[in-house]
């Protein structure tokens, strides 16, 4: 008897748990093959270089947060048109957020470089909310041909 009234009360709080979670209605640009679209860099010189202005890709719902981190970083070049490479640092950086667990997200932290960069860049990723994607100040856009 007890081992069920326990089960119960986990099933109870699970689904009190994920019902409060609310993702934002803020959709990312997306073409019809379901790929980011990018078309702007940031006038923001803050937007993506700090934790206090990250990059919002979304997707924790959907089991898609890092695909989408990824899918945005790869849509990114230097400031000249070259490849850029990355890797996540971590995650850092709590934040507010009505998609995380219990009102807080955790932010990703990513390291980016390119070939003649005097500097590897940290960019800070929300995988939990969904905004309007740029390019951060000093990197470039790469072509996006769509069919």
């Amino acid at each position: 008897m007890t081992k069920k009234l326990f089960l119960a009360g986990l099933v109870a709080i699970s689904i009190s748990c994920s019902s409060s979670k609310k993702i934002s209605e803020t959709a990312n640009q997306v073409n019809d093959d379901n790929a980011f679209v990018i078309t702007e860099v940031a006038t923001d010189e803050t937007y993506g270089l700090s934790p206090k202005n990250p990059v919002e890709v979304g997707g924790v719902r959907e089991s898609r947060g890092p695909l989408n981190e990824m899918k945005y970083l790869d849509l990114l070049t230097g400031p000249n048109g070259e490849k850029i490479s990355y890797y996540r640092a971590g995650s850092c950086c709590p934040v507010k957020s009505e998609n995380g667990f219990m009102g807080k997200a955790m932010l990703d932290n990513y390291r980016v470089t390119w070939k003649n960069s005097k500097d590897t860049v940290s960019i800070y990723i929300n995988m939990y909310d969904r905004g309007e994607l740029k390019a951060p100040v000093g990197f470039g856009i790469k072509k996006q041909v769509y069919n």
